[in-house]
């Protein structure tokens, strides 16, 4: 249980709905109440669909202290070894861990010397030659350490990059320091990678057996590489258990962010808007929106149903798919995350010429510049016939992105049985991996291999 944190000051995520009036009714959001508090039990008592993987619903409350204390030791310990710190995986494997820590860091930290931390980088999400190449040649200059995230061992992209650095550690520091630099996070009993760990003996994490990749940020798989880059894992968890403790109260949708998040998207799906647009104002939180695309995406995207997640980084793309946003096709709705308070604070200067016309904002910050550009945007785009939701965030620290993280994961499960689908299994990832398999020549895939080169 992580330890209670000072919250005087502290705020909560809030949903604002207001701006999809005009396209859906108030009665049509709560229209799906019942549902909500049908779907919400469900959740709870874990008996829906998947729920052999609905172990993370109740992880932030009961995270064992000794866990946060282990993983807070194993960070220490790569922070004195390794000046970059590679992560290895795909997919949930790493994109949560990514979220939090391209949130919170520097967005110039890759570029910026006397850190006392290492930096973080990632392998195994792709199966690009040059990337690894240029990858290998980085880690030739600098002192590094990795961990690897596979439940199996057997992904093709995780595993094929953790071949090669694994091979690479020990050749540059030699096998047995090579083992002291390795952390696998896998599973508890079976697998190659599990295998392979106990008989390398590298320290290991598990991946809970009931916990999805996508849902897996607050278990080793994410809090690891977010101690290693040095933000307070206890603060995460502490504002997700939070974020639990208020869905627990009720599934009302006047007492329930989640709830009422989960209903107007449905009724806005409902309504024939089925895509969905994740909105942010700050360039740090890209991956956040990648992320949430996973969650969304795996979850729902099932049995030809589901919102289509897509995601745009305001006021970036507002020169390039801000056209569509306003003017293309309106089977649109966005959902803006909204921070509310940036971590420093900048002021327009005065210019005595004036030559760019902007001395009527001298003096004024740049995040009000950015606001009123949301706010504008917001206007706009609704005038265009694209509903917003608001979801505001009172911050960027470990404490709010911990409540997000349990915010879309709860509102996703619900959001899922209202499709009626299972939120919590991803049976069509395998389509693509049978294929290469068979084009790769994989024992045991000769006929499919066969008859897909028939195929091309």
């Amino acid at each position: 249980m992580p330890n209670k944190l000072n919250k005087t000051k502290m705020k909560s995520l809030k949903v604002d709905i207001r701006k999809t009036a005009g396209f859906i009714s108030e009665g049509a959001v709560y229209a799906f109440e019942n549902q909500m508090i049908k779907n919400h039990e469900a959740v709870l008592n874990k008996t829906g669909k998947g729920n052999d993987f609905l172990g993370w619903v109740d992880l932030p409350s009961t995270i064992d202290e000794s866990l946060l204390k282990s993983i807070a030791s194993s960070a220490a310990k790569m922070q004195e070894k390794a000046e970059l710190f590679v992560v290895i995986g795909i997919g949930g494997s790493y994109l949560g861990a990514r979220a939090v820590i391209e949130a919170l860091q520097d967005n110039f930290a890759a570029l910026k010397t006397g850190r006392n931390k290492p930096f973080i980088i990632y392998a195994g999400q792709n199966i690009g030659e040059d990337y690894m190449s240029q990858l290998l040649s980085l880690l030739d200059k600098h002192d590094y350490a990795l961990t690897v995230i596979s439940k199996s061992g057997t992904t093709t992209e995780p595993a094929i990059a953790f071949r090669i650095l694994k091979n690479h550690l020990e050749e540059k520091y030699g096998k047995k320091e090579a083992v002291e630099r390795i952390i696998a996070i896998t599973d508890q009993e079976k697998g190659a990678l599990k295998k392979l760990a106990d008989d390398e003996g590298y320290q290991t994490y598990v991946v809970p057996d009931d916990v999805g990749g996508r849902y897996s940020v607050l278990t080793p798989v994410g809090l690891l590489p977010i101690a290693v880059a040095g933000y307070d894992i206890r603060q995460l968890v502490q504002g997700a258990a939070d974020m639990e403790g208020l869905n627990r109260k009720s599934a009302r949708l006047n007492d329930n962010p989640m709830a009422l998040y989960a209903a107007t998207r449905n009724a806005l799906y409902q309504s024939g808007k089925n895509v969905e647009i994740l909105v942010n104002y700050l360039p740090n939180l890209y991956y956040l929106t990648e992320w949430w695309k996973q969650l969304y995406g795996e979850s729902e995207g099932k049995e030809n149903k589901g919102i289509f997640p897509a995601g745009v980084n305001f006021t970036t793309d507002l020169h390039s798919m801000g056209q569509y946003i306003q003017e293309g096709e309106r089977m649109l709705f966005e959902t803006v995350l909204s921070v509310e308070e940036p971590n420093t604070k900048m002021t327009i200067p005065s210019d005595g010429q004036n030559l760019d016309g902007l001395n009527y904002i001298a003096g004024k910050r740049i995040d009000e510049v950015n606001k009123m550009a949301e706010l504008g945007t917001m206007l706009a785009h609704v005038d265009g016939g694209v509903p917003n939701i608001r979801l505001s965030l009172p911050g960027i620290n470990e404490y709010y992105l911990g409540q997000l993280i349990y915010f879309f994961e709860m509102a996703c499960a619900l959001s899922g049985y209202t499709l009626d689908v299972n939120p919590f299994d991803q049976p069509g990832v395998e389509a693509y991996k049978k294929n290469m398999f068979a084009l790769l020549g994989k024992p045991g895939f000769e006929k499919a291999t066969e008859e897909i080169r028939k195929r091309l």
